[in-house]
């Protein structure tokens, strides 16, 4: 006779609560700060648990960044049609936020490409990907005395956005590096950031267009202004 299983909540995947852990203290501290033997002790389990799912720090290092890449595709793909204004307007803070959930990435960027040859390929087809998203909206969007914007315009204003966007948080870290990138300061450094992409922005955009973001003269609608 067979005993029926029990009925389990199923657990957590260690796996998964090391990648937790391991942004969180990779976020606070910096990555080059964080020892293997950090994380192990932070999360109560041997160092040789920890290797057996990730044997190296930069297999870790790497499974974040494809979380990291996965949540960008997202966030390009809630922004909607490349000819909707508040969406890619609502776009800019929606970058920002993922840049500070993993902004360890941002922070320890140049360090992290020295060390790590696989993780140069990804962040420069990241970054691939950001350029033609912004481009797409800078095209569709943005105007000079009532015409589009001519190519080298436009690829030049996509690129100051995609700058700004890519390196907001080191000017953030470097304007204080002991509170900057404290968990507390996230809404304001998106904030922040949003309304630089924002001066880059409204001198290209028709009335019409200001009128949508910028309703009766109030803030843009963006709910991170």
């Amino acid at each position: 006779m067979t005993t029926p299983d029990r009925a389990k909540k199923p657990p957590r995947r260690t796996a998964e609560r090391i990648l937790d852990h391991s942004l969180a203290l990779f976020n606070r501290y910096g990555e080059p700060n964080v020892s293997t033997n950090a994380i192990s002790a932070d999360l109560n389990i041997s160092p040789g648990n920890l290797y057996y799912h990730y044997p190296a720090k930069e297999t870790l290092v790497n499974a974040l960044v494809s979380r990291y890449e996965a949540a960008l595709t997202e966030a390009l793909t809630a922004a909607g049609p490349t000819d909707d204004a508040e969406g890619a307007w609502n776009l800019v803070p929606g970058l920002l936020r993922l840049a500070w959930n993993y902004r360890f990435i941002f922070r320890d960027l140049n360090d992290l490409l020295t060390r790590n040859r696989q993780l140069e390929t990804r962040c420069q087809a990241a970054l691939a990907v950001q350029q033609a998203a912004v481009r797409e909206r800078v095209v569709r969007l943005c105007v000079i005395d009532g015409a589009p914007l001519c190519d080298e315009d436009a690829s030049a204003l996509s690129v100051s956005i995609v700058v700004l966007l890519t390196y907001w948080l080191s000017y953030e870290y470097v304007r204080d590096p002991r509170h900057a990138l404290e968990p507390d300061n996230a809404d304001a450094a998106v904030r922040h950031g949003t309304r630089q992409v924002m001066a880059l922005l409204w001198p290209y955009l028709s009335a019409e267009r200001r009128r949508q973001l910028r309703p009766e003269g109030g803030r843009p609608s963006s709910p991170a202004a």
